[in-house]
């Protein structure tokens, strides 16, 4: 009686991780009129990413519905989220961060078409610390006291950014491998960062740290801190407009700002003495 009692409690507990294993889609959906018990299915979709990312797939993908809020997340393995053409999902956020990216080390996240709005009091509005790679595009990230994005990986990693705004942050984005154990690289194009306080976009190399990278495509820095700043780390810049900034290139610690095709650096509060010809050519 003792092995058949045995025998049925094991086979129950197969069951349940059966079930739990079988719930977890490669695409699962959120909407606005959606509830978490759900099982985030198109026709009965979940109410918050947080809801979804955990009946969600490891390499799926959640994608939303409608316009609405779908709240603060945290991402621990590869993922796609995806708001819609149009940029129709949103996430608002205060005294925290919108999305926090702490994944594995060989997820790759995707983040498309959302708005991230701190309102004011939210730290960072993408918060990436891990994953073999970060993709964001068409986002729109706002009103952070903080980073709009901040990359401060803790392992060699990549990020991609594009066909996005950062704007009314204190800096719009920000690269450091001051905790990191490899290099960082990235690449960023087509990118708008307005009234960001204080640095458009900032990457910082500490001294005896892994290399960085950031390569710029087609960035528009108005009306900023700084425009673009670098700290020790190094930075190519081509197609560029860098205008009416406080300062617009800064340079300290051995960081290079190197420009490579058509930059327009001019009406800046000072627009910087490059160490290496950038300016318009």
């Amino acid at each position: 009686m003792r092995r058949i009692a045995l025998l049925a409690i094991a086979l129950g507990c197969l069951s349940i991780w059966s079930t739990t294993a079988s719930a977890q889609a490669s695409r699962t959906w959120v909407s606005g009129v959606g509830d978490d018990v759900n099982p985030c299915s198109r026709t009965a979709p979940c109410k918050t990413f947080a809801g979804a990312i955990s009946k969600t797939a490891a390499g799926g993908e959640i994608d939303a519905l409608d316009p609405a809020g779908f709240g603060a997340v945290t991402i621990t393995k590869a993922i796609t989220l995806d708001g819609g053409g149009g940029i129709v999902a949103s996430i608002l956020v205060s005294g925290t961060n919108g999305i926090n990216v702490a994944a594995g080390a060989s997820d790759i996240v995707v983040l498309r078409n959302l708005s991230i709005n701190g309102i004011g009091s939210g730290i960072n509005g993408i918060n990436y610390t891990s994953g073999k790679g970060l993709i964001v595009e068409h986002c729109s990230v706002q009103g952070f006291t903080s980073s709009g994005i901040n990359v401060a990986p803790t392992a060699a990693t990549t990020v991609k950014i594009s066909d996005s705004s950062v704007e009314h942050n204190t800096n719009g984005m920000s690269f450091t491998t001051a905790n990191s154990t490899g290099p960082l690289g990235a690449i960023l194009s087509n990118i708008t960062v307005t009234q960001n306080s204080g640095v458009g976009v900032g990457a910082t190399l500490p001294a005896g740290k892994p290399g960085l990278e950031v390569f710029i495509d087609r960035l528009t820095a108005v009306f900023n801190g700084t425009g673009v700043s670098t700290n020790g780390a190094f930075i190519r810049l081509g197609n560029s407009t860098i205008i009416g900034n406080s300062t617009g290139v800064s340079q300290a610690n051995g960081g290079t700002a190197t420009s490579y095709k058509d930059n327009q650096i001019n009406d800046n509060g000072a627009d910087g003495t490059p160490l290496t010809a950038v300016g318009l050519n």
